[in-house]
């Protein structure tokens, strides 16, 4: 199948080409059409949860009773009694378009002191917006923003909408800006890696269609769900590294065969019908890291899913389609534009083993197996341990820079004034009757004091009833993302509502407690299920049940790493300065899984790479130690250097101005480089060396059912035989050589 792709992708070279074209075209005009859809970075609730249960309620009659936004209003030398100050502010709040708000409370309509700020050279307007959909309120606010504004005071927009405003604009001009750091760095690191601008040229061409066409498959995403600003950061990332990966595997083979001396054509068959075999089990696994998120109900995770998929997708077929095609156009030429660099040649025969550094290296590992697996287990699970007491939390107006602009305001709020409020949480009763029946309203009012006996909720009453449910708002004075907010909330939930009455709590810290809650109790599903689906596909590539199970277990340990550094650096704030952060005591919950999913995705696919070319060398020697060693000596440098190139393109979020997305940035970098460094130089040689044979070995029946089905018989994934020689023979059984660059080093 794959020897036929390949032939197919070289003789229609140019319907294959005009094809991706079309799709490009297709994608600028249609495709970014998602950029309109998008929703910022809303819909990390459980549909299913209490607090999105209580926000259903509050949508009926009985509305909602919290500020969408806060608009903070300041004079260095002005006071709020001052009529230029205070008659510009009143004058703007009048001036608003009739419908525009549901309500608009300010200092001088309520006459409450808590609206201006103990010095008094500061106030602040609280409103609340129409619709009950985050997205279209960031619409309604964007519609109002020039109505609010003041000439001459200092105007800040603060809340939940406008924070979700601004982050949506923030991550946005964020891609850009890494796009703009990643994209010439990355050219410049191709060429030096492949040592040629053309081959070089090749994986980034496909990198880019890739990216146009997982925007389809995001418009196409929009029709039936909410897709969150982050997807977008997902395709770019991932289609970069994944098309990256599958050309540094695909342009070296290619290479490969042409040196053996075949023909072009000839050349790019048998390089699909290898690599390109190593392609699609490596897209699948992949693909199957990506599609666990669905296990999540939320929004947000669903469209991680979709982004993931679409890239994984279009990264297989174009690595299979149009970079052959492009190949055979190539041909020779494909080391055309040579970079000269300091280095040296030497003769070495195609498919025989350079007794390079990582070939060393796997040879020593494997002479003391045991010592080297004990001691790389014990560290990676020492640099993890301290995720275990990780403060989780939700996306907030803390993911902002020490200067974003809905932060300042909460921070202005908490320091300068009485009370913040946007600091509320709202409790929805449901009522097996009326709600204004004279018991009933006992009961409702003696719930409320109860509820506000609880330690840090503040000013907890009866705001409002309608037909058989009532609104009881509490304020509270403590970070919704505290460890304190956790109990808090807890024990306003454990308050017993009036007789036969349902209460959902919700708000900012209840939010935080079921989304918390969602994750960690579907995390050991999606970990099932992830793993479940890598084992299948890892037993389809290999023919073997102990591979897998050896696979999983690497990869999730090169991720404790990674995970651990996240809780110190950005729980307990190492390196923020250097980062540029402001840390908040606590992790949100959803980045750190994107960074597992990510990641995993990632190491899977250097160990199909590296154990497909295992898998090759055992087949063709039997000698279970040479065929560790000469794979990953022959795959180090594509491993090596996708895991450079992948750390350049995610490398770009690290300077973000949001603090989740240096979190992923961050999280993938070091995990990628500890499984690329600890993982595939030390512990996969030592494990595979502690299993022995048996790392092949399946059941009987399932062996026999692989084999049946092309597995080890498949001609096409067979090694080029060995001669006489002991040197790799071409087609016609004569010994061949090749020149191959070493860079003045064993590489």
């Amino acid at each position: 199948m794959f020897a036929r792709l390949g032939r197919v992708a070289a003789r229609r070279r140019w319907w294959v080409v005009a094809g991706t074209v079309v799709l490009v075209i297709t994608a600028g005009v249609w495709g970014t059409g998602v950029f309109r859809s998008l929703t910022g970075g809303s819909g990390f609730d459980d549909p299913n949860s209490e607090s999105v249960h209580a926000n259903q309620v509050l949508e009926g009659p009985l509305g909602r009773h919290v500020a969408d936004v806060v608009v903070l209003y300041q004079d260095p030398t002005k006071t709020v009694d001052d009529p230029a100050f205070s008659g510009p502010v009143q004058r703007a709040v009048a001036g608003l378009p009739a419908g525009s708000t549901k309500w608009v409370r300010t200092y001088w309509s309520t006459r409450d002191t808590s609206f201006v700020s103990r010095d008094r050279h500061a106030t602040y307007v609280a409103l609340q917006l129409p619709s009950n959909d985050e997205q279209e309120r960031v619409e309604q606010l964007k519609a109002l923003k020039k109505n609010l504004q003041v000439p001459g005071l200092k105007v800040t927009f603060g809340g939940l909408t406008s924070m979700t405003q601004q982050v949506n604009a923030q991550s946005l001009r964020d891609v850009g800006r890494a796009e703009l750091f990643s994209m010439p760095l990355l050219l410049l690191l191709l060429v030096l890696v492949f040592r040629s601008a053309v081959a070089a040229l090749l994986p980034f061409v496909v990198g880019i269609a890739v990216a146009f066409g997982s925007l389809v498959v995001l418009r196409l995403a929009t029709f039936f769900s909410d897709v969150s600003t982050f997807a977008v950061n997902v395709v770019t990332i991932f289609a970069l590294a994944l098309t990256i990966d599958y050309g540094l595997l695909i342009v070296n083979r290619f290479r490969e065969e042409l040196a053996r001396g075949v023909g072009v054509e000839d050349a790019v068959e048998r390089t699909v019908a290898t690599a390109g075999r190593t392609v699609l089990f490596s897209g699948l696994t992949v693909g199957a890291s990506l599609t666990c998120v669905i296990v999540f109900p939320s929004r947000f995770m669903h469209s991680m899913g979709y982004a993931g998929v679409g890239v994984a997708l279009f990264s297989v077929v174009g690595s299979l389609t149009l970079l052959p095609a492009l190949l055979t156009f190539a041909g020779h030429r494909v080391d055309s534009l040579r970079v000269p660099l300091p280095g040296r040649r030497r003769q070495v025969t195609p498919g025989a083993v350079a007794h390079g550094r990582w070939y060393s290296l796997a040879r020593a590992v494997m002479r003391r197996p045991l010592a080297v697996t004990a001691a790389v287990v014990v560290l990676l699970v020492a640099l993890g341990l301290p995720f275990l007491s990780a403060n989780w939390a939700r996306p907030g107006d803390w993911v902002q820079p020490k200067n974003g602009e809905a932060r300042s305001v909460t921070q202005a709020l908490g320091t300068r004034f009485a009370a913040d409020p946007a600091k509320v949480m709202t409790v929805a009763v449901e009522l097996p009757g009326p709600a204004d029946q004279p018991g009933t309203r006992a009961a409702l009012d003696d719930y409320a004091r109860r509820l506000d006996a609880v330690p840090n909720v503040t000013g907890g009453r009866v705001t409002g009833t309608a037909g058989a449910t009532a609104r009881i708002t509490l304020g509270y004075s403590i970070d919704p993302m505290s460890r304190a907010a956790r109990t808090m909330v807890s024990e306003v939930r454990s308050e017993a509502p009036p007789q036969g009455a349902r209460a959902s709590v919700t708000g900012m810290p209840a939010s935080r407690v079921d989304i918390v809650h969602m994750v960690s109790s579907r995390l050991p599903w999606m970990l099932l299920f992830v793993g479940v689906v890598s084992f299948i596909v890892l037993f389809l590539a290999f023919g073997s049940v102990v591979l897998p199970l050896k696979s999983i277990v690497l990869i999730l340990l090169s991720l404790s790493a990674a995970l651990g550094a996240i809780r110190l650096i950005f729980q307990d704030g190492y390196l923020d300065g250097l980062l540029g952060f402001v840390p908040i005591g606590a992790v949100d919950v959803n980045f750190p899984l994107l960074v597992v999913v990510i990641a995993f995705g990632v190491a899977m696919d250097y160990e199909v790479f590296l154990m497909a070319r295992i898998k090759e060398e055992w087949d063709a020697t039997g000698d279970l130690e040479e065929s560790v060693a000469a794979g990953i000596q022959q795959t180090a440098k594509i491993v090596t250097s996708a895991a450079l190139l992948l750390c350049v393109v995610v490398g770009g979020f690290v300077f973000s101005q949001i603090t989740v997305m240096k979190m992923i940035g961050v999280g993938v970098v070091l995990a990628v480089l500890v499984d690329a460094s600890l993982v595939r130089g030390l512990l996969l040689p030592a494990t595979i060396k502690l299993v022995g044979p048996r790392v092949w070995w399946a059941p009987r029946p399932l062996a026999r059912w692989w084999e049946g089905r092309g597995g080890e018989h498949d001609e096409a994934f067979r090694p080029w035989p060995v001669g006489d020689t002991g040197t790799l023979a071409n087609p016609a059984g004569q010994p061949i050589r090749n020149e191959v660059e070493t860079g003045g080093q064993n590489a």
